[in-house]
């Protein structure tokens, strides 16, 4: 009954660190990139958004800021 013998360590790793790149190269030539246009008005709706959620969250501090100054000042 022979074995098979096993690789060492250093072989196995670098034949999965070898593996890995393959398959990363494979999967990046399936990748769509996006057009300079999109990517600017994709960029464009997202620091919109940002502004917007920005705004309403400087509201709801303001708000909320001044019901508890509010509150806290009928207490005294």
């Amino acid at each position: 009954m022979a074995d098979a013998k096993k690789q060492n360590i250093f072989a196995r790793t670098w034949g999965r660190i070898c593996r890995y790149f393959r398959e990363l190269r494979s999967e990046l030539k399936k990748v769509v990139w996006s057009t300079p246009q999109q990517l600017v008005k994709n960029t464009l709706i997202v620091l919109a958004c940002v502004l917007v959620v920005g705004v309403f969250i400087w509201l709801f501090d303001f708000v909320a800021r001044f019901g508890i100054d509010t509150l806290i000042n009928a207490i005294k």
